[in-house]
């Protein structure tokens, strides 16, 4: 049975909203969601999850919002966050996933954008936010303290009457609406499909099932989809349950994994490489538990997945691929052969994928990554001119380049955006934080280009030291120079005590480029320090 299928069989109604439920009647004492969010801890079992969800939806339908309706949700993580996400849909409401970490003015364009009808988020406590927002929006919905002009959501919440309505939806109508970093400019809107998002449930469910006894643990936030797609969903959709961090702090996150004794944790490379400075905790507590730690959303350095594997030895450290436009069309192999070093996996099954390379042509050695699939989303809102550059005959282009062996395994080398030349020779920044990190005394590291008087571009490096080594730059030159090629010399380094990151806890690669622009400027022959 074909993953299309088991969406038509499991889902008559086709409501992403409402998948938590349909997918577990069977298992409504179970535990599902352990929120760290608040003052203490709220433990909430699948029906639990479902009583809230369904008081929710019958809140939501008292404030007015119904089908159609676009419900801009900016909060940190929480139960809540879980909750009216599947309420709204259930409802037949579109979602707008709003990183709250975004300057006001981005906000501000964000909710124009998406044409919001409403926001829920904490007014008080997201004072941007609530200056971003339209006093004229139809509905404004503020958890904690509520100031003038906006409405309690815990008020119309515990006011509500229950509702089991289920919106039935087509497979391709927009289920929510999230958006990119806007790394490369503004933050682009991404129409999902509550037919493709389901497929994705069930193709996860279907070719790697999550085990009911697992728990995850979840502080990555939840309007990206390394969160939602990558743990949140998969886990739910197996009875699993999972722990809810508000926001990720290194030595709460350890101490989290300890006491409610998670078996497999995800995020962004940077998250993990924060963790490994928690020295004292890793030597000191037992984490023969946790399985599985998956990387993802960003490059990963080969060091800091060997690094990883000496402080967790128990545990199988994965590096993975994902997209908020496609999904995870790469995957681990279900023949049982373990992904390379360095390698994100095989062309998942029903997915269709090819590399293509400068000229256009089909490689079978490297390219940009192309995929399709019923994930892949149907369009990028108010942006005709992207979507006809992105999609071709349903063909998405990802963006990413990548190679692929003669097995079949794919490598990650990076955007097709990040990629320069220096001297003639193309440079990926991953290559050059690969090797960079290969110093034992470095802890992380963010590689981008520099304008140069001779080379046209040369790399520069952000370093981050670990704890107690004492570094200079010229010793991280003198080390890549000792170990890789003289174009991936980073020509400029500069010390710094963490590295730039986005609101989606990615390293934050136009910040660490304006950081060394104002230290070096435009370089010249011979190394900066």
């Amino acid at each position: 049975m074909t993953s299309l299928q088991l969406v038509e069989q499991n889902y008559p109604d086709c409501n992403l909203g409402d998948f938590v439920q349909a997918a577990n009647r069977a298992r409504q004492s179970n535990i599902c969601l352990i929120d760290l969010s608040g003052p203490s801890e709220l433990v909430l079992t699948y029906a639990d999850l479902e009583t809230a969800v369904r008081r929710a939806a019958g809140a939501l339908a008292a404030a007015g919002c119904g089908r159609g309706t676009r419900l801009a949700i900016a909060l940190p993580n929480s139960s809540t966050f879980l909750i009216v996400f599947l309420a709204a849909m259930r409802l037949g409401g579109i979602p707008i996933l709003l990183n709250f970490k975004l300057n006001p003015d981005v906000i501000r364009f964000v909710l124009k954008d998406s044409d919001a009808n409403g926001i829920l988020t904490d007014a008080a406590g997201l004072p941007g936010v609530a200056a971003a927002t339209d006093a004229t929006l139809q509905l404004r919905l503020s958890i904690g303290e509520v100031p003038a002009g906006w409405q309690s959501w815990s008020q119309l919440f515990d006011s509500a009457t229950s509702t089991d309505i289920v919106e039935t939806m087509k497979f391709d109508d927009q289920a929510f609406q999230p958006y990119t970093s806007g790394s490369t400019g503004v933050p682009k809107g991404v129409v999902l499909t509550h037919g493709g998002m389901l497929w994705g449930i069930e193709h996860s469910e279907r070719y790697w099932p999550r085990d009911p006894a697992e728990r995850a643990i979840v502080a990555a936030p939840m309007f990206h989809k390394n969160a939602m797609r990558g743990t949140i969903k998969p886990i739910v959709r197996s009875g699993a349950s999972v722990v809810i961090m508000k926001e990720f702090r290194p030595r709460a996150f350890l101490e989290a994994v300890v006491k409610y004794r998670v078996t497999t944790c995800g995020g962004v490379p940077a998250m993990f490489a924060q963790l490994l400075k928690e020295e004292d905790l890793i030597a000191n507590n037992d984490f023969s538990h946790l399985k599985l730690i998956s990387m993802g959303s960003s490059t990963v350095a080969a060091e800091l997945i060997a690094r990883l594997k000496v402080a967790f030895p128990n545990t199988e450290i994965k590096e993975g691929y994902g997209l908020t436009e496609g999904g995870a069309p790469l995957r681990v192999a279900l023949d049982g052969r373990k992904s390379p070093r360095g390698s994100v996996g095989m062309l998942a099954p029903e997915y269709e994928g090819r590399l293509v390379d400068a000229d256009g042509k089909i490689s079978t050695e490297a390219g940009e990554l192309q995929i399709r699939s019923p994930y892949v989303l149907r369009e990028y809102a108010n942006r005709p001119d992207l979507t006809r550059e992105r999609m071709i005959d349903g063909w998405l282009r990802t963006g990413d380049l990548f190679r692929v062996d003669k097995d079949g395994f794919y490598y990650f080398l990076g955007r097709n955006d990040d990629m320069f030349v220096c001297g003639g020779e193309n440079v990926y920044p991953k290559e050059v934080e690969s090797l960079i990190l290969k110093d034992e005394n470095i802890a992380d590291a963010i590689v981008v280009p520099l304008p140069h008087a001779e080379k046209g571009q040369a790399p520069a490096a952000l370093v981050v030291a670990r704890s107690g080594a004492a570094v200079v730059p010229k010793a991280v030159q003198d080390f890549c120079a000792a170990n890789g090629p003289t174009f991936t010399i980073p020509r400029a380094v500069l010390l710094v005590d963490k590295l730039p990151l986005t609101g989606a806890e990615k390293p934050d690669r136009a910040a660490a480029k304006q950081m060394l622009l104002e230290a070096f400027g435009t370089l010249s022959s011979g190394a900066k320090s």
